[in-house]
């Protein structure tokens, strides 16, 4: 018999809640009161709902007709500049906002192509946040998230096991059709959540999530607290790269446990590190695995490794490739037989990298224990930064190190030094966060001391 994608035991769909929904529904509509005469001087971006410069209390007896009501004078405190009147949602008051035009139209962070449709969310915002005040303050309590989010990672369902099994002989009948893409892409976000599982192998990194406002088309649910998104856009925020819908004020509570969602991530360089390993669950990026691996295996006797420099447009290829096809990229040597193209494309990876594998939390830390001039204290500082680095960044350092203390090991063949390595790693792997020029350039010897002394050291450090 097939096993139900909502296991009893293990998941329950969350119960959405509608009260917010219910509110945007009753929300008050937009009523233009348009000016009966022309007036001069109108600007281009408005229509008749423009009434030239005209005092408070005249825009208010214009209201007064119906609450949603709403017109644009022109200010006569600070002529030039313009004013929104719009009738408050229980009828008793108007509320004047300071209008801008810079191609839309915008009173606050969000921007919207027609006044009207700037009314329309102002009056769904106004009248939710006016009645349900104090529900909103505590819409992040007891939230659904912790009962179906990643919390449920730790316990023993997997996709495989919740998913329906199909055989040519099962007694439930044919597989359905896969017209509509097989079950885990029509699985939600939350639902991927709670039926995903970790591999036992993998570490389990820390990942905040990279919120992003986002404009919902059609109704939608914040999949921390299960309460309605209102407004007409930019409703709430979602996750760039695990697809999480949330509230804005519900994002700042949201666990640090964000699980990258392939086919949010498209590319392998250029891509944040930890979103990397999250998304193919493994260790360590792949580039950095493969092409250490190969370097090992053919190249760590060749003059001048990492030193001397590939083809660039062979490199960009191996680039395109593990972009392309990921772990089943091919750099073999039938393929790449220049073991400096593969060297290039494991530094054109670091390069690339948004935050540097070294990151810029970290950075000055990792300068100021260069500057002891103490071996025993220096080595102190560097283990004490090392722990300010993320964990999957971290483990990266680790294995790249390693891999460099091997390299060291066969220079009498390659003629690299950890010294000519920390000359190659240091800007590499380390990058000034908005230091001026001079600071930065007087950085460059502290940087190559660190990748030195980290690889001579490697063992001790990590």
């Amino acid at each position: 018999m097939a096993l139900n994608v909502f296991d009893h035991d293990e998941y329950r769909p969350p119960v959405w809640k509608s009260y917010l929904y219910q509110l945007q529904q009753e929300a008050p509509h937009p009523r233009r009161v348009t000016c009966t005469c022309e007036v001069e001087n109108r600007p281009k971006y408005y229509g008749r709902e423009y009434h030239g410069m005209i005092s408070r209390e005249e825009a208010d007896q214009l209201l007064s007709q119906a609450e949603g009501s709403y017109l644009i004078r022109e200010s006569q405190r600070q002529p030039g500049t313009y004013t929104l009147a719009l009738r408050y949602v229980f009828g008793i008051q108007t509320r004047n906002f300071r209008l801008y035009h810079d191609g839309k139209h915008f009173v606050g962070e969000k921007r919207f192509e027609s006044i009207h449709d700037l009314v329309t969310d102002g009056l769904i915002t106004l009248y939710i946040e006016t009645k349900a005040a104090e529900y909103i303050a505590k819409m992040t309590i007891n939230p659904i998230y912790e009962h179906v989010g990643y919390t449920t990672l730790n316990q023993e369902p997997t996709l495989k096991k919740h998913l329906p099994l199909h055989s040519p002989e099962a007694p439930d009948g044919p597989a359905p059709a896969k017209e509509g893409g097989n079950a885990e892409e029509r699985l939600t976000s939350l639902v991927r959540r709670a039926t995903l599982r970790e591999s036992d192998l993998a570490p389990k990194y820390e990942k905040v999530h990279n919120f992003k406002v986002h404009t919902f088309r059609g109704p939608h649910w914040c999949e921390y607290c299960a309460n309605f998104m209102w407004g007409l856009i930019a409703q709430g925020v979602k996750c760039a790269d695990c697809g999480l819908n949330v509230h804005k004020q519900c994002s700042k509570v949201v666990p640090n446990d964000c699980q990258p969602d392939l086919r949010h991530v498209k590319k392998v360089y250029s891509c944040d590190l930890t979103t990397l390993v999250k998304a193919h669950n493994i260790k360590r990026p792949m580039v950095v695995d493969m092409c250490i691996q190969e370097i090992e295996a053919r190249g760590l006797q060749s003059e001048g490794l990492y030193r001397i420099s590939g083809f660039s447009e062979l490199i960009e290829d191996v680039k395109l490739a593990f972009d392309r096809d990921g772990e089943k990229a091919d750099i073999s040597s039938g393929v790449y037989e220049d073991i400096n193209i593969i060297t290039g494309a494991l530094k054109l990876y670091f390069r690339e990298l948004p935050i540097p594998l070294i990151t810029y939390d970290a950075y000055p830390r990792f300068i100021e224990a260069a500057k002891i001039t103490d071996a025993d204290k220096r080595l102190e500082s560097l283990h004490e930064a090392l722990r300010l680095l993320p964990p999957a960044h971290c483990e990266t350092l680790r294995y790249l190190m390693a891999h460099l203390r091997r390299v060291i090991q066969c220079a009498k063949e390659n003629l690299m030094s950890s010294e000519n390595l920390g000359i190659v790693f240091g800007p590499t792997l380390m990058r000034a966060p908005d230091l001026d020029a001079m600071t930065a350039l007087n950085d460059i010897r502290y940087q190559r001391l660190v990748v030195e002394t980290l690889i001579t050291n490697e063992d001790v450090l990590f």
